[in-house]
């Protein structure tokens, strides 16, 4: 039988299948096993929060999760709502002995709320285990709860001397199809892309996903201009980054995705949360710089802020993701 780490690296993994879709709700993950410890349902927060994972895992498994256990990514929301039942009282009514739970709830209504619901129904409660991949995973919604904004993902696709253009402004393209399909692939998973105003003039961009499937996965278009009325129709506009101006945007995960003057401000203001590094295998020499000036003072700012968490190939480029390194 596979352990609780494995069934609950599931649900967090089956999480995913809402991500940038469930706003201003997480995107949780849930699997159900009946007593002998088969899989018997399994579900994920749906688009715009509703229905929530635990309520689609226990309608698939019917009576057959009755005594089982619960693996879910979040803990079970606690507090009442219009638009459907509280998932802790679902589990209860439904019989789950068990529940395996990997992040606690910075939700106020719910924050431990649920934990303590559960146990008082003499449910068996774990909670804790992967609780870090389960905040990545979920990275809007904490980022909501802590900081009152969306979280930030940075895109800069470079040459190996760090270059994002000839000296002309040419720069289609830097990498090659494989990383441009994953790219549009973030796209899709974020409800706003940004870019600023020289980009737009220059390159006039779509930022729409061009990928088999997922057309319809456009997220809100956001202009960086201190002009107010530099937006075209349909577009936000925000004037500098920060966490007020950021707020008010709809959607929990932002892309930045050009270029040098916008990526170099939200990395001064210590906005980005996590780095996508496409680097081509291709010098430029003499061409337009990734990034300007983004206030380091001192070289030893630049160590031990990013943590390398993933890297992939995409013959022949290759993704290296960093993330910010933070306090909880």
């Amino acid at each position: 039988m596979a352990s609780d780490s494995a069934w609950l690296a599931a649900a967090i993994a089956l999480s995913q299948r809402g991500f940038g879709l469930t706003a201003p709700n997480p995107n949780v993950g849930c699997i159900l096993l009946d007593t002998a410890g088969r899989a018997v349902g399994r579900g994920w927060t749906q688009p715009g929060g509703r229905p929530h994972a635990e309520a689609m895992a226990l309608e698939q498994a019917g009576d057959a999760a009755r005594g089982g256990t619960a693996y879910v990514s979040l803990e079970p929301c606690a507090h009442d709502s219009t638009r459907g039942p509280c998932c802790t009282e679902l589990l209860i009514a439904a019989g789950i002995a068990r529940v395996v739970i990997a992040a606690t709830d910075p939700d106020e209504r719910t924050n431990g709320a649920g934990i303590a619901r559960l146990k008082d129904a003499g449910v068996e409660v774990q909670a804790g285990l992967l609780a870090d991949e389960a905040r990545r995973a979920m990275a809007g919604f904490f980022a909501r709860r802590a900081q009152g904004r969306p979280f930030v993902t940075l895109k800069l696709a470079l040459s190996l001397d760090g270059c994002i253009a000839m000296a002309d402004g040419t720069s289609r393209w830097i990498t090659g199809a494989a990383a441009r399909a994953h790219a549009h692939l973030e796209r899709a998973r974020h409800e706003l892309i940004l870019v600023g105003s020289g980009t737009l003039d220059a390159d006039q961009p779509l930022l729409d996903v061009r990928l088999p499937g997922l057309y319809a996965r456009r997220p809100v278009r956001v202009l960086l201009s201190g002009r107010p009325d530099a937006a075209p129709e349909g577009w936000l506009r925000i004037a500098a980054p920060g966490d007020t101006a950021l707020a008010p945007l709809p959607g929990d995960h932002l892309l930045v995705e050009g270029g040098a003057g916008a990526a170099s401000s939200f990395l001064a203001a210590d906005l980005v949360d996590r780095l996508l590094l496409y680097r081509a295998p291709i010098l430029i020499g003499g061409g337009k710089p990734g990034l300007a000036d983004i206030g380091l003072v001192d070289l030893a700012q630049a160590h031990g802020r990013w943590r390398l968490a993933d890297t992939r190939d995409f013959a022949p480029d290759r993704l290296e993701v960093y993330e910010r390194v933070r306090a909880h």
